[in-house]
């Protein structure tokens, strides 16, 4: 709100309805520069060749729920291959039922990410939401 001094007419000050602009454009700057350093941030369309872990080896149960993809994409739970419409059953009877049950994953190098993620979500509509993926142990160097 500004105030016009004007001494040539009496004492009484007229107030001039104006509005300041000026933080408001300083606050559209800011959150433009929030903009343009966020946004190149949000995009995940960079290819990245990720590296092999070198994790210590956690202890495994006496009992694990193996589940092996092979390259045809054949399904096995420990030794005896199974369905894909069967998988959820299959689990089940190999967990005893408990849906706290880690089930191990493990898959061929070839298998299609799409795939993994296909038994990934059977694993999580049957109730298994502990999955571990097993891999190679990365040569320390």
């Amino acid at each position: 709100m500004g105030v016009r001094l004007n001494h040539g007419i009496g004492d009484e000050l007229q107030e001039t309805h104006e509005i300041n602009v000026t933080p408001f454009i300083d606050v559209m700057l800011v959150l433009l520069i929030i903009f343009m350093v966020a946004a190149p941030l949000a995009t995940v369309d960079i290819p990245v060749d990720l590296p092999a872990a070198a994790a210590r080896q956690s202890p495994r149960p006496d009992k694990p729920v193996i589940v092996t993809i092979e390259q045809n994409r054949s399904i096995s739970i420990a030794s005896s291959s199974v369905s894909m419409s069967r998988l959820s059953e299959e689990i089940d009877r190999a967990a005893g039922g408990n849906k706290d049950t880690r089930v191990y994953l493990r898959a061929d190098k070839s298998v299609a990410y799409g795939d993994l993620m296909e038994v990934m979500n059977k694993f999580r509509d049957a109730g298994y939401l502990k999955v571990a993926l097993i891999g190679l142990e990365a040569p320390v160097k």
